[in-house]
């Protein structure tokens, strides 16, 4: 490919499996430290350090700096669909770790994704805002219709149209292979659903966890319409 992007670049960063741990370590949108970063990969700090300088370099990860700690984090909502996606690829073509974690069948029914909801949940929650009218489906390319917008405010969701992110965005699902919601509305109702108490999601995973009363709650306000 001699014309557009070079895509052998980021590639190249994706393909070494320290790094690429490292950025799976980050797709639930939280930003951690180096000695964070270096546990998740199984690599050394100073190994970790020249990893994290070419994630940096190389446009995936950006640098944060409190005090004297510096924290890494995604550089874009891009980067973490790119990972889901890559994750779906490797899904299909049967690249399994040798041992599945205990917490993987949770994180195929709810999960963050960067910072909204995937998996089964995720999926029949932009199912039901499609069906409820509440989202328009023009081939891929979702919007918010005037009916998600007051059901928006409704439901206690902030929605801010003047930034470069969109309101609603489909994200390919690597689980259930299908999309859910992204975009500000996708964060949004992420939040809600933990501020509501429906959902928390559990420390030092991706994994979201409905309560009882939460995931009847969660169904019924996202029921399909026949």
């Amino acid at each position: 490919m001699r014309l557009g992007p070079d895509i052998t670049r980021i590639a190249a960063l994706l393909g070494e499996p320290a790094r690429a741990n490292m950025l799976a370590a980050l797709l639930g949108g939280e930003a951690l430290t180096a000695g964070e970063l270096a546990r998740e990969a199984g690599i050394t700090a100073q190994t970790a350090s020249g990893h994290l300088a070419k994630l940096e370099a190389g446009g995936l990860l950006v640098r944060r700096r409190q005090g004297r700690h510096s924290y890494f984090a995604l550089a874009g909502e891009d980067v973490a669909e790119a990972m889901e996606q890559l994750v779906g690829l490797a899904d299909r073509a049967g690249h399994q770790r040798t041992q599945p974690g205990p917490k993987d069948p949770a994180l195929r029914k709810a999960r963050v994704c960067y910072d909204h909801l995937a998996g089964d949940a995720g999926v029949a929650m932009l199912d039901a805002l499609i069906a409820q009218g509440r989202i328009a489906d023009h081939d891929g390319a979702l919007a918010l219709t005037d009916q998600g917008r007051g059901f928006a405010r409704e439901f206690g969701v902030a929605l801010d149209d003047r930034g470069r992110r969109p309101l609603c965005k489909a994200c390919l699902d690597w689980s259930v292979r299908r999309s859910h919601l992204a975009g500000v509305m996708g964060a949004g109702l992420l939040q809600r659903i933990y501020a509501l108490g429906w959902a928390r999601r559990i420390e030092g995973t991706r994994v979201v966890q409905f309560s009882a009363p939460g995931l009847v709650s969660f169904e019924r306000t996202f029921a399909r319409i026949p």
